[in-house]
């Protein structure tokens, strides 16, 4: 339904007026030493806390979402994005305030769903600012200004990952007998030899429904590490590098008779860092092509998915958003991510993930 204008209007001041508010920053350690007794005086602080601060990070993306440049606030896609932002400012905004038990579990629920609401807005941006590029830039190359579309989507992405990791995090903190060692979404025994293996099955399944055959994956570290993490975060930077690494040598090696060289995952334990590198011999970038390799838009793919149509899920060559969406989850805890080529031979990524958890997010 329509709201009526003087609604409308209203929600727009309010969202202006939000908008312009001081966000507050969480760090991985807090979360894990506030979380780790969530009794029910915590989870209703915690509620407490996410209907004062989501409403801002939420009105700080839906404001930004309307003064894009090249016209890209007008793509549909880009409205429909803006809608869901709306919708949920809304929702947090005029849901009575959080007081007792019974508030506190309501609006786990209505947060759970704007975690829904919001599950494919990657995609959807992604349809938005392929619009945007096959109407006005149908050359290779990207016009001056362009960057500004770029600086947007990091931020706008950073600080997606920051909602959903504060609402995923109040949501999974009501688990009735969370595994050991796991606080909310946070693992504090994560093993990253196993999230690596399961990365890289789920990598190889795709390549073998794309391919028909995909290459080994050869996987060396300490078996006994661990260190507290979010696995999902990890699991999807793996899975994204060992599917570009899968899909790089498998397209070398197609109608070679050579054997396939295997991709290899090195897990090395540092004070600071632990370090994830994923090596392949797929043939590697051509140096003036890396710096673009972090640029929403740039995918090796040749033909795009068309997104209008149904999914089928994860195909091996996507939206040219992985690796740099990769690399902000990287960051949002600290981390980093860097992509060295050898072109003729092959590439390694190397995903480092700060063992110190005491960095606040990066708030845009």
């Amino acid at each position: 339904m329509m709201a009526s204008e003087p609604v409308a209007r209203a929600v727009a001041e309010e969202v202006g007026r939000w908008g312009s508010m001081k966000q507050t920053g969480v760090s991985l350690r807090y979360m894990m030493e506030f979380g780790s007794v969530p009794t029910d005086r915590n989870l209703l602080l915690s509620a407490q806390f996410l209907q004062k601060e989501l409403p801002i990070r939420i009105a700080r993306r839906a404001l930004e979402l309307e003064s894009l440049p090249f016209g890209l606030s007008a793509k549909p896609a880009i409205l429909k994005v803006r809608d869901w932002y709306l919708d949920s400012f809304r929702d947090i905004r005029y849901f009575p305030e959080v007081r007792n038990r019974d508030d506190e579990l309501a609006f786990t629920q209505m947060i759970k769903m704007i975690k829904v609401r919001h599950n494919n807005v990657v995609p959807t941006m992604a349809l938005g600012v392929q619009q945007l590029k096959n109407e006005q830039f149908s050359s290779r190359k990207l016009p001056p200004g362009f960057d500004e579309i770029h600086g947007f989507l990091d931020r706008f992405y950073m600080s997606r990952i920051g909602i959903r990791m504060l609402i995923g995090q109040h949501v999974a903190l009501h688990e009735p007998e969370p595994e050991p060692g796991v606080i909310g979404l946070i693992n504090t025994k994560l093993s990253p030899i196993q999230v690596a293996q399961i990365a890289s099955e789920d990598a190889r399944s795709i390549c073998m429904r794309e391919y028909g055959s995909a290459p080994d994956i050869n996987i060396y570290g300490d078996q006994n590490l661990t260190f507290p993490y979010v696995t999902s975060h990890l699991h999807l930077m793996l899975f994204e590098l060992v599917k570009n690494s899968l899909r790089a040598v498998q397209e070398r090696y197609m109608n070679s008779d050579k054997d396939v060289p295997p991709v290899r995952i090195i897990v090395a334990d540092g004070t600071e860092d632990v370090t994830i590198k994923v090596s392949d011999e797929g043939g590697g970038i051509r140096r003036s092509g890396l710096p673009r390799i972090f640029t929403y838009l740039y995918s090796t793919a040749k033909n795009l998915p068309d997104m209008e149509g149904p999914s089928e899920g994860v195909t091996m060559a996507g939206y040219g958003f992985g690796l740099p969406v990769s690399r902000l989850y990287a960051r949002y805890f600290g981390g980093d991510l860097q992509i060295i080529s050898m072109e003729g031979y092959g590439t390694d990524a190397y995903l480092h993930l700060s063992r110190l958890g005491d960095s606040e997010e990066p708030l845009p």
